[in-house]
């Protein structure tokens, strides 16, 4: 009987062994890294350098033009213990911050379950829901500033056929100017989360609410123990996305008022663009920008750690 032969390891000859080892290093390390530099360079160059750099302005009192006097934490001294602009701005930007994690969320929940069992003629209104995200700011605004006018918007076209009461100057008044403009931004927003809820929505697997037919639920228990936990991270990521939006608004409120009447629809947004570019305080609006970024931070680290204590975020 013929006796096969063991198989022999090949070994590699030293120089070898390290070549093949550097072109190893090489694919895992340095390839990658190449192919993400691009990416990285435009990264520092836009995002990276301009934080530090407003992180430096905003330790200095610079008018934002010349030479800047380094004054270190004065600008934040100030902004927390005496400035009551800044006071006013925040809780405006809590007020809508408050708005939003509320009622577009509750009118996209409501909206996505009804359109999830609609079969035919779906897209149809999922499109009319939609389209208001994809106009430009100013179209929305300049329109939804016609709708509120006292003299030729809904409420003066009411008043005129007898129904009086509506033709109020909703962006005038220091109680409604906030509320008018966080209504009419809402009118934009809120389609965008109906169609990301309904198209979690469209991943549950049905199995899950023919199992809960059969043990008699209705269409509430469906909504709560079925579809609520289905798309329970896509809501929980748009609840921080929207949180953090909420500090970044600038647009609607200065097309429509600029942060008026007297400051009632001012927020963070405006109080830095008026600052470092109308008072010239770049300085101290750079402090201010600073802020903003650490109120979005601290957001970010509480769905982190929630994240981190289990929660399907």
């Amino acid at each position: 009987m013929s006796r096969q032969a063991a198989p022999q390891s090949q070994t590699l000859s030293p120089p070898t062994q390290q070549a093949h080892t550097r072109y190893r290093r090489m694919n895992r390390v340095v390839i990658p890294w190449l192919f993400i530099l691009p990416i990285l360079m435009i990264h520092i160059f836009v995002v990276a350098i301009p934080a530090l750099t407003g992180l430096y302005y905003s330790l200095t009192d610079w008018s934002g033009i010349g030479a800047a006097n380094f004054i270190g934490l004065e600008n934040f001294r100030k902004l927390f213990f005496e400035d009551q602009a800044f006071g006013q701005a925040l809780t405006n930007n809590i007020t809508w911050m408050i708005f939003f994690l509320t009622v577009p969320f509750s009118l996209a929940l409501l909206a996505s379950s009804l359109l999830s069992r609609v079969k035919r003629g779906g897209m149809f209104y999922r499109t009319i829901l939609f389209i208001p995200y994809l106009l430009p700011s100013v179209v929305t605004a300049t329109i939804w500033r016609n709708l509120l006018s006292p003299r030729m918007g809904v409420g003066a076209q009411l008043a005129r056929i007898g129904i009086p009461g509506l033709d109020v100057a909703y962006l005038g008044r220091t109680d409604t100017a906030l509320l008018s403009i966080a209504f009419a931004d809402n009118w934009h927003y809120w389609g965008f989360l109906m169609v990301l809820f309904l198209t979690a929505m469209q991943s549950i697997s049905p199995e899950l609410y023919d199992a809960a037919k059969i043990d008699g639920a209705n269409r509430w228990h469906e909504f709560r123990y079925v579809t609520l936990p289905g798309i329970r991270p896509v809501v929980l990521f748009m609840l921080m996305m929207t949180a953090i939006w909420s500090f970044l608004v600038f647009e609607y409120i200065w097309i429509l008022t600029q942060g008026g009447p007297a400051g009632s629809s001012e927020v963070l947004g405006t109080l830095v663009y008026k600052n470092a570019f109308n008072r010239f305080e770049a300085g101290y609006g750079a402090a201010q920008g600073i802020t903003i970024s650490l109120f979005a931070g601290a957001i970010i680290l509480i769905f982190v750690t929630l994240r981190r204590r289990g929660w399907d975020i």
